[in-house]
């Protein structure tokens, strides 16, 4: 029998994902409330929560684990959700790079201001992908309903509400398994778990709300 030394490295990010895992699940599994009479007026009344503000800005963390490589990327930055628009993932680190995803349409700014745009076809899974988060943080309930089996559990004013999102739609099963979100007043984690194995966590922090975008942020949306 072989005998296998786990690293350091290895043992925190396995002890950081169930912690993550632990605080999603900290009622129950989700996936054992799916939305119905009992729990849709909550649902109803998050979405309209986060339906009150149409830009989000906020800094994220990204650990995306490789299961089959035993490998982990980690990054972070700043985010900015717009309805109509789309959503702005600027990466500060490990290497600076922003990424941008309009209705259909993805743009790559790398440092320097150059800006390329990427074609949709070959992409189809991460803009309807896009579309989901941008449709949980415009709070449009409809659009999640069309394309996902939807659970939910409100959880309380400590807890907060968490939501699980079973793919019916045939571009995003082919890449997610289960995304599963957990808020209050807005998202905090945001956990996804690939057909191939892999998770990519999420954690969103320093959330504001601006009434509009500057100059700048808009012209991250126009198109090279």
């Amino acid at each position: 029998m072989r005998n296998f030394k786990i690293s350091k490295s290895t043992l925190f990010l396995v002890l950081g994902l169930f912690f993550l895992t632990m605080t999603l699940w900290a009622q129950g599994d989700v996936f054992n409330y799916p939305l119905g009479q009992e729990n849709m007026a909550a649902f109803m009344a998050i979405s309209g929560r986060l339906a009150e503000h149409p830009i989000v800005k906020g800094t994220f963390e990204q650990e995306k684990v490789l299961g089959r490589l035993g490998r982990t990327l980690k990054s972070e930055g700043n985010i900015i959700i717009a309805t109509g628009l789309g959503m702005v993932w600027d990466t500060t680190k490990p290497f600076p790079s922003t990424l941008v995803l309009g209705k259909d349409y993805l743009i790559q700014s790398r440092p320097g201001g150059q800006k390329t745009r990427v074609s949709a076809q070959g992409n189809e899974t991460f803009l309807r992908l896009a579309d989901v988060l941008n449709a949980v943080f415009s709070g449009n309930a409809q659009g999640l309903l069309e394309n996902f089996e939807v659970y939910f559990s409100a959880g309380n004013a400590v807890s907060g509400w968490v939501l699980g999102l079973s793919p019916l739609d045939k571009a995003i099963s082919t890449f997610a398994a289960r995304i599963t979100m957990s808020g209050d007043e807005v998202i905090r984690n945001i956990l996804i778990n690939e057909q191939s194995g892999d998770i990519t966590a999420y954690t969103l922090s320093n959330h504001i709300h601006p009434t509009e975008l500057n100059d700048y942020e808009k012209s991250l949306f126009a198109l090279p």
